[in-house]
């Protein structure tokens, strides 16, 4: 008896092509890279002031958290307060820096550099500034940007700020 061995015709490996899955792979990241548009993350932001904290020591006083039944962070300091309004809609409705009232941010200009220029003649330790609760942050950092191009007497610019929240149902 006598064997017979079949022989296989040549029995072919299946290969892949590499090249072409490798072009539709790169076709399809460039799509969604090319296609892709995020969601814009910027938004109104609430926020929570942080308390009141002096800026700089009044001579002869002791320093601020030394004394803990003081509830007047800013006791002994000469401070000038900015307070700004908001209006439902979140834009600034009026200003008032001291007692006087100011009318946009313009307005808020001019007045700082007459109480902060050195004509002015006053120093101030600190300024502060007190913000409704309802107010757009951009439109805070509108009253902020005006705030640091002031020039204090000193020649030096203003860089210290402190922010507080006015209290709810505060009216200019």
């Amino acid at each position: 008896m006598s064997r017979h061995k079949k022989k296989h015709k040549g029995s072919e490996a299946v290969e892949l092509n590499l090249a072409a899955m490798l072009d539709m792979a790169f076709q399809l990241l460039t799509f969604f890279i090319l296609t892709f548009k995020p969601s814009p993350v910027e938004g109104q932001i609430n926020l929570k002031l942080p308390p009141p904290q002096p800026v700089a020591g009044a001579k002869g006083a002791p320093k601020a958290g030394e004394n803990e039944a003081n509830n007047d962070p800013v006791q002994n300091l000469n401070s000038l307060i900015i307070s700004v309004f908001a209006a439902p809609n979140g834009r600034i409705a009026t200003m008032a820096v001291g007692e006087a009232n100011v009318a946009g941010t313009t307005a808020l200009d001019g007045r700082l550099k007459q109480v902060l220029g050195p004509e002015s003649g006053a120093s101030f330790d600190q300024v502060i500034l007190q913000v409704g609760s309802k107010l757009k942050y951009d439109e805070l950092m509108k009253v902020v940007d005006v705030c640091t191009k002031q020039t204090l007497a000193n020649g030096e610019k203003l860089t210290k700020l402190s922010f507080v929240e006015l209290p709810d149902g505060a009216t200019p």
